[in-house]
């Protein structure tokens, strides 16, 4: 009789459960049995690691043989239990030496050939193996940059069933085979999932000629998406087509700075569970970009799907930049269940197969037309949409929405001199990101020790106790409260894009004019503040 034990990872969304996996041999009819509630694609794996223990040149127990994943309680799901399956069964057979299996955490498909194939979430299971304390994990190769991201984790890549067997028996290891002559690598393919419908833009836009400086006019646009990137506020851009809209929201990503070290981490835990993972980039540095199509289902904005529930828009665009163009053409339940990811930052979705929680921790940017026709707008008078479609096109957003939009613009149409003024026009996107960078620094400073790294998520009571404004400085905003024009949670915005407005000038506390422009920025109503130096035509 043999027994071995090694360990592999489940994963529930973006957090992982080590899961310890044990191989006992006994006298009978050869059999192979796996319990622990694997789903279909485990259960497979039967068959899969049979063929690549025979195909690498080790001999199959003719015994019976019985594999548990424990805890048994955890579902378990997916192909990467297959390395931790076939060296538990060699180590039950002592094939392999089986007492430092159990300090090893294995994470890898298996194909019947005995190579070692990727598979989706290695960044997030190795961060859970790390976290229970582990510190020697197996991947392929192929996932090994991608595993080395985690501190404090000796990674060792192998190749194939062969190499392992070599590394643990102590025995030279042999030379895979490479070279496929320009071809792309199969193994790769596990790191990719074709079909998630969502693009997440990772490259920087300014790599893909895309500048602040081609958009034509629009101070006010400008200036809006200059805010946003400073504090991270939600944007609502509305006007007719072709105004620059989507130019704008496209241009944004490239504002925000480069994310930290434990942001970075974060980002590329969902887009590795995606199957996203831009090819040879095992870490994302800069800010992701998503924009999904106005026929996007509420599962696809905030995750699910069969079985386990799957990373949605608002995840893949966590500490970057969701894009909902026309989105007055969005369904309205996958509009409104935005609400309770904008507030809390993260995502619960619960399902019959399990609870899971993903990070959407991101900014925001709605356009719309006016109008079905979309030349609806004060100075323009050629729209013959009747005034009750208007409305109801309009009401699409539902007020709750909309109240947790900070920046509410109107992008007005393009003049003629504008498109064809040879001038000077806004600055570039270079330019904008230094400003930026430098406001997010002073927000940073003041907002060191404190759970919140962004001015839009300090909450209102502290901007009324803690950061107060200059004095006689909130009495518009109040005034609008007062009229009904603002809600409580309203004034609160108001705060919150003050301060960002004042970061972005300079000033140490928001005074009567840096409200004043917030103010303007959140209604609409024009107040007479100039636009922020520099960010104008």
């Amino acid at each position: 009789m043999g027994f071995a034990r090694t360990c592999s990872v489940a994963l529930m969304g973006v957090e992982g459960v080590v899961v310890e996996v044990q191989a006992d041999l006994e006298p009978g009819v050869a059999s192979f049995a796996l319990v622990g509630l694997p789903d279909k694609s485990l259960t497979e794996s039967r068959d899969r690691v049979r063929a690549a223990v025979v195909n690498s040149g080790a001999e199959w127990p003719q015994k019976k043989l019985t594999v548990g994943l424990s805890p048994a309680s955890v579902p378990k799901s997916g192909s990467g239990f297959d390395l931790a399956v076939a060296a538990a069964v060699l180590g039950a057979t002592e094939r392999v030496d089986p007492r430092p299996l159990a300090d090893i955490v294995m994470i890898g498909e298996l194909g019947l050939d005995g190579r070692a194939r990727p598979v989706r979430g290695i960044l997030p299971a190795v961060l859970a193996a790390a976290d229970a304390g582990y510190e020697q994990v197996v991947v392929p190769e192929s996932a090994a940059a991608e595993a080395s991201l985690v501190p404090g984790v000796c990674v060792l890549g192998v190749r194939s069933l062969r190499q392992l067997i070599a590394v643990l028996a102590d025995e030279p290891v042999p030379e895979e085979e490479t070279d496929r002559q320009g071809r792309p690598d199969p193994l790769l393919a596990g790191l990719r999932m074709p079909g998630t419908g969502a693009a997440t833009g990772t490259h920087s836009p300014t790599e893909r000629g895309h500048d602040l400086a081609d958009v034509v006019g629009q101070a006010a646009a400008r200036t809006a998406v200059e805010v946003a990137a400073v504090g991270g506020h939600h944007l609502f851009l509305e006007g007719p087509p072709g105004a620059g809209k989507t130019m704008l929201a496209e241009r944004l990503p490239a504002v925000l700075p480069r994310l930290t070290r434990p942001e970075s981490l974060e980002v590329t835990a969902v887009h590795s569970l995606a199957g996203l993972l831009p090819p040879g980039k095992p870490l994302i540095d800069t800010a992701p970009y998503c924009a999904p199509h106005h026929s996007a289902t509420m599962q696809s904005l905030v995750g699910g799907g069969p079985g386990i529930a799957r990373p949605g828009a608002v995840s893949l665009a966590h500490r970057g930049v969701l894009f909902l163009d026309e989105a007055s053409e969005f369904s309205g339940h996958a509009l409104d269940a935005l609400r309770q990811p904008l507030e809390a930052g993260h995502v619960v979705i619960a399902r019959s197969a399990g609870v899971v929680r993903f990070p959407a921790r991101f900014l925001m940017v709605l356009a719309a037309n006016p109008c079905p026709c979309g030349r609806f707008s004060r100075n323009d008078e050629h729209c013959e949409c009747p005034t009750s479609l208007i409305r109801r096109y309009q009401a699409r957003l539902s007020g709750p929405l909309l109240d947790r939009v900070d920046l509410r613009v109107e992008v007005d149409r393009v003049t003629r001199a504008e498109l064809t003024a040879t001038g000077t026009r806004g600055d570039s996107t270079a330019t904008v990101a230094d400003r930026v960078r430098a406001a997010r620094e002073r927000s940073a400073a003041r907002l060191t020790g404190t759970p919140w790294h962004a001015n839009s998520e300090v909450p209102g009571r502290e901007l009324r106790t803690r950061w107060r404004a200059a004095p006689g400085a909130l009495d518009q905003a109040e005034r609008g409260l007062e009229r009904g024009l603002l809600t409580a949670r309203g004034l609160d915005r108001v705060l919150r894009v003050a301060w960002s407005v004042a970061d972005l000038v300079g000033h140490d506390r928001p005074d009567a004019t840096d409200v004043a422009l917030a103010l303007q920025l959140r209604t609409g109503v024009p107040r007479g503040v100039p636009m922020l130096l520099g960010a104008g035509t």
